[in-house]
């Protein structure tokens, strides 16, 4: 184990200058530190009128090659330009409730893979056609008795191999082979060293060389953590503590970004150090709250901090767990 650092130990700088809603002309707000300092863009994302594109949100994001970004939210998946323009949806049954996503460069195109909580299974879609080219139900060779299987989190390993955790639920984490047939799980429900309580998100950590499984702890007792697992299922270590409710983690190079349900977003470096914390919601009725509407959200000020990812020149996206739908985008300050 190491870096047992509560978020409070880092340095943060939030310059909030101003606190009108989004819908108005609201100014730019400046967070994090260091070489991990941002600037928000007002209103991006927004439809001309002011009004959000998404509905409630309660997934994540990604970017695809071309730098479009594609956030789920409760109704389906909707893309943006770079500036912010609604360039495709893919809505319906068939996208709704994609609580995680990640995307990979395949033969045959890019695609993107989702867990689905509400609709317990993960999928694997085309991201420029929408067309679903597999589905992963809860595996019935597992031999498992299961009375509940709510998805939260997936990730791919270099091989195509694919884990999907049921966060919501039993809290194992299951892994198949590309084509979708059933290798094997591991993990259970607990606050032990070696369970989760609420192995909410997941990623592949291509920090290192050969790549872990990075999984956020939600709920564990008494703060949120990470923990590194072998592609094996093999525990490895824990990575850090005192992370309030992490929901998601998403690398770039050296860099994981992990937003935390509590209204921030905390960056740590290969040292799994932290080394920024963006935003800081000091309000305890506005923080790890779903119901706060267009109308009262605050530049620079989060209320649920769900998903995150990075664009090729080191910019973060980031998602609200929130009732009217809220992405916002972070320019890096170089």
């Amino acid at each position: 184990m190491r870096n047992y650092l509560p978020f409070v130990t880092a340095t943060v700088l939030l310059t909030i200058t101003s606190v009108a809603p989004a819908a108005d002309q609201a100014k730019s707000a400046r967070m994090g530190s260091g070489l991990m300092t941002f600037d928000t863009v007002p209103g991006w994302g927004l439809r001309p009128d002011g009004s959000s594109a998404l509905g409630p949100t309660h997934g994540g994001v990604v970017i695809d090659s071309k730098g479009n970004i594609y956030t789920s939210a409760n109704k389906g998946v909707v893309v943006f330009s770079e500036d912010g323009k609604v360039v495709q949806e893919y809505l319906g049954e068939k996208y709704s409730n994609i609580h995680d996503m990640e995307i990979r460069q395949e033969e045959g195109g890019e695609f993107i893979y989702g867990a689905r909580n509400a609709n317990a299974e993960g999928i694997k879609f085309n991201a420029h056609t929408g067309e679903i080219v597999l589905n992963l139900p809860f595996p019935e060779k597992s031999g498992l008795n299961l009375k509940r299987f709510s998805p939260t989190a997936i990730t791919v390993a270099p091989n195509g191999d694919i884990f999907l955790s049921d966060g919501y639920a039993s809290n194992h984490i299951f892994k198949f082979d590309k084509s979708g047939k059933y290798l094997m799980h591991f993990g259970e429900k607990g606050n032990g060293l070696k369970q989760f309580n609420t192995a909410h998100g997941m990623t592949l950590d291509t920090r290192y060389d050969p790549p872990r499984l990075l999984v956020c702890d939600r709920n564990h007792q008494p703060k949120g953590r990470l923990l590194h697992y072998s592609l094996e299922g093999k525990f490895l270590e824990v990575i850090a503590t005192g992370l309030g409710m992490p929901t998601s983690a998403a690398v770039q190079g050296d860099y994981v970004s992990v937003p935390d349900l509590h209204g921030r977003l905390v960056i740590l470096d290969k040292s799994n150090t932290i080394i920024s914390v963006l935003g800081h919601n000091v309000d305890p009725k506005t923080r790890v709250n779903f119901n706060v509407p267009q109308a009262q959200w605050i530049e620079g000020v989060f209320s649920g901090t769900h998903g995150s990812y990075w664009d090729r020149d080191g910019n973060l996206y980031i998602q609200d767990w929130n009732v009217s739908g809220r992405i916002m985008k972070l320019v890096r300050v170089k």
